[in-house]
């Protein structure tokens, strides 16, 4: 049995280490801050024992567990990021720990009045009973994916004490920016070595994920004419009304808000501008290629129609793919879907085969030549100050990585 309270003090020894990544950096790591959690963590798995443990220059990690089998087994991998979103503060995280949770509403900062609803996000309901780990209100939690990183090194440490359970050779991997969409750019496949891994980067508990966005960057550049106000009449043309047009011009109900499961969207995700010029960022995003490159031409249809109208070129649009979808690359190798399945079914979760409505550093892998689906890690609400992890969830995961390679032993036999 996984200890609880060892995976509650390497969770929180994690979490409240700063590793906020940056979007606007051009550096790997992005931010000089997540390379306290890299060395951290190399630092760790030497001393539980691990073997190859590296650290690169980009502050990627990467060790071994040696096989303790004699038979050939594939070796296999697990993954996980340590960056944390920018998206809300990540600064000073004050975790609170609810135990035997009453499945009632959770106050998260009584002076602010910031609070954990049970009815609006009632999936908070199925762990009534559990310990739950939540924010203060003033900050995200850093379960994504520090609660992967605590699974992962809590299993690998258990496989050392529990030197009876068989297994092949092991690899793990630990990654910076995931969170900015870099995680994988630099991770050395041919290094690693694993014939598959497996990316511990889910929410809810039974998560198994092999199906994701394909994803694009869009930034629309609307030019306008400064003139003076009071002499603007049939010269000032304002970059700022053009945008609405556009924004406007675009499906709006194929927004994040109005979608779910399969449905793709655009998301208008910052917006800057003035009379001169408008920037508008954009993420396009969609689980069938055809429709994801339909959207894309959407956008430069759109704005080549507006330009028209105003007879002029006031509108640029710059996509840029990000990741595809993993399926392609999975249903080859589905036999490592079963694995993950049989190995949450034996140690009693129900696995949740669903699309992830994102992506992980697992698309791109997979892409690179190495067959990364993703299991849960058990949080919840990412990237804001609702975030929260139950304690069994992370018990649960960490038992499925043990069983995961215990039953790829067994199937090589």
């Amino acid at each position: 049995m996984i200890n609880k309270q060892r995976i509650i003090d390497r969770f929180i020894s994690y979490i409240t280490i700063d590793t906020q990544s940056d979007p606007n950096s051009t550096t790997t790591p992005s931010t000089d801050k997540q390379w306290v959690l890299a060395r951290k963590l190399a630092d760790e798995l030497k001393e539980m024992g691990m073997t190859e443990v590296s650290i690169d220059d980009h502050a990627y990690v990467m060790a071994t567990l040696p096989a303790n089998v004699a038979h050939k087994v594939p070796v296999i991998g697990f993954i996980s990021h340590f960056d944390t979103s920018p998206d809300f503060n990540a600064t000073d995280i004050k975790p609170q720990i609810i135990e035997n949770y009453d499945g009632n509403d959770i106050i998260l900062n009584k002076e602010k009045n910031i609070i954990l609803s049970s009815e609006y996000f009632d999936d908070l309901k199925q762990y009534k009973g559990q310990t739950i780990i939540t924010t203060d209100g003033t900050s995200l939690l850093s379960a994504d994916d520090k609660a992967g990183i605590t699974e992962i090194m809590t299993a690998m440490k258990y496989l050392l004490d529990n030197p009876e359970i068989p297994h092949g050779k092991i690899r793990v991997g630990f990654t910076p920016d995931e969170e900015i969409g870099r995680g994988a750019h630099k991770f050395d496949v041919e290094k690693f070595g694993a014939e598959w891994a497996y990316t511990m980067d889910g929410s809810q508990i039974g998560e198994l994920e092999f199906e994701n966005f394909n994803a694009a960057k869009a930034i629309v550049k609307v030019q306008g004419r400064g003139v003076h106000p009071g002499y603007a009449k049939d010269k000032m043309v304002n970059s700022q009304y053009i945008a609405v047009d556009f924004i406007n011009s675009l499906p709006r109900l194929e927004t994040p808000e109005h979608t779910e499961g399969r449905q793709g969207f655009f998301h208008l995700s910052d917006m800057q501008g003035d009379v001169e010029e408008t920037i508008l960022e954009y993420i396009i995003r969609d689980h069938d290629l055809g429709h994801f490159e339909a959207r894309k031409e959407m956008m430069q249809d759109l704005a080549s129609e507006i330009c028209s109208q105003y007879e002029s070129d006031c509108i640029s649009v710059e996509i840029t793919d990000q990741y595809f979808n993993m399926k392609e690359k999975i249903e080859p190798v589905m036999h490592i879907i079963e694995i993950a399945e049989n190995a949450m079914k034996e140690v009693d979760v129900e696995p949740i085969l669903k699309p992830i409505r994102g992506g992980t550093d697992g698309a791109q892998l997979s892409y690179m030549g190495l067959p990364c689906p993703n299991i849960f890690a058990g949080g919840h609400n990412f990237h804001g100050k609702y975030e929260y992890v139950p304690v069994e969830s992370m018990q649960k995961a960490t038992e499925v990585i043990v069983k995961i390679v215990e039953l790829t032993s067994e199937n090589y036999k």
